[in-house]
């Protein structure tokens, strides 16, 4: 057992590490259960589909509207401590509507007011983790600790989560949300266990500078330093065309790859497995490639992936290219906190992801409601060639800009 621990958390990365390793696994657990349980829950409760899908819009919100300020207080304060209080904040919601389900008094606005409360904290509670690790592992070693991070994401909250929330919920309403109590509340125990060196501001740092003055800081920062504002215009740019295409992945499934109803769910797993074979190659690839060419390797496949997509109406083609686009998309994740976390000051930390997050879900949102538009006017097809077209246009001029990203 222990050999097997030193091979998944070598030693050299801290006892730290390791406990906010468990700490994330359990809450990506959690998170992957709550994907899935979420929606279920609004839908057996009404059959409205505009509240149905304000329950999605609830969970891309959150990171918008409270990211910045976030990272502000992440860089401001105990992160230890703010990742407790959120989590327990979500242990709280998530026991409040369990005894309101179980009681049989859950409205359909209290519900969608519990999963907004439960995203809102999640921003703070996984913008500050994300600040962790670059705390307690060598700058070395921070490739093979985010692998492994990323791991217990692709694994737990992607591939076995949102099987095990719809099991659940199967068996009971309820049921998920126990289950999530119980993970976030191991999830803060073993949290509590890490030991941070000393950071956060004084009170009179924290009074001088204001809120507006700590963003504006961290924008600034961002912008200036030319790998990590290379890697935030990469992925606002290529998540518009990502979010174009993707947001109707429900029906290229069904009806360009006449995979019926089992199609998304079959396209989620692909590329999780995907994602895995990507955790496994990422340090023998480290180790080869400079960073800056993975990079550049990754906008290749991404923008194939699209071209592919839209010509192809096989899912024994497209299966593999989501397969490959999986491994793709670990890949980056991976290598661009990476570069962030080894660029960033550790009191910029918070703020500079908080900015790389606004870019994530700006381009996701942007680029879904492109989508759609194209979908319904010119067929499933056409957000997959206008996610084709637009990131060749874009590749050119990011291509030397990789060159910025170094080991």
């Amino acid at each position: 057992m222990r050999a097997l621990v030193q091979v998944i958390v070598p030693a050299r990365l801290g006892t730290g590490f390791r406990w906010l390793l468990a700490s994330s696994w359990s809450t990506n657990l959690g998170d992957g259960i709550a994907a899935a349980a979420g929606p279920l829950l609004i839908a057996s409760l009404t059959g409205d589909p505009v509240l149905i899908s304000l329950a999605a819009l609830l969970g891309w919100a959150p990171p918008l509207l409270c990211g910045l300020y976030a990272g502000v207080l992440s860089d401001r304060h105990d992160r230890r401590r703010i990742v407790l209080i959120a989590n327990a904040l979500r242990a709280v919601v998530l026991l409040t509507m369990i005894t309101a389900l179980v009681s049989g008094h859950l409205p359909v606005p209290a519900a969608l007011i519990g999963l907004g409360l439960l995203a809102t904290a999640q921003v703070f509670a996984d913008n500050t983790t994300a600040t962790l690790t670059p705390m307690l592992v060598d700058r070395a070693d921070l490739v093979v600790a985010n692998a492994r991070l990323q791991t217990g994401f692709i694994t737990l909250n992607q591939l076995a989560g949102p099987a095990v929330g719809a099991a659940l919920f199967a068996a009971g309403r309820v049921w998920p949300l126990v289950t999530e109590a119980l993970l976030v509340g191991a999830g803060i125990l073993l949290v509590s266990r890490v030991t941070l060196p000393p950071h956060g501001r004084t009170g009179t740092e924290r009074a001088v500078s204001g809120v507006w003055r700590d963003i504006s800081e961290g924008v600034r920062w961002t912008v200036r330093h030319p790998a990590v504002r290379t890697l935030c215009l990469t992925i606002l740019i290529f998540n518009l065309t990502f979010g174009a295409a993707w947001s109707v992945l429900v029906l290229y499934a069904s009806e360009q790859l006449g995979l019926g109803a089992i199609g998304f769910g079959l396209i989620t797993t692909v590329s999780a497995v995907g994602g895995l074979l990507g955790t496994g190659l990422y340090g023998w690839l480290t180790a080869r490639v400079s960073l800056g060419n993975l990079m550049r390797i990754g906008l290749i496949i991404e923008t194939l992936t699209h071209l592919v997509l839209a010509v192809t109406t096989s899912p024994w083609v497209a299966l593999p290219t989501f397969f490959v686009f999986g491994a793709h998309a670990f890949v980056w994740g991976t290598t661009s906190r990476t570069v962030r976390q080894r660029a960033v000051p550790s009191h910029l930390q918070g703020r500079v992801d908080s900015v790389n997050t606004i870019c994530v879900y700006g381009g996701l949102v942007v680029g879904s409601a492109f989508g759609g538009v194209l979908a319904a006017g010119y067929g499933i097809a056409a957000p997959f060639w206008v996610a084709f077209a637009g990131s060749v246009l874009f590749l050119v001029p990011l291509w030397p800009q990789m060159s910025r990203i170094a080991h």
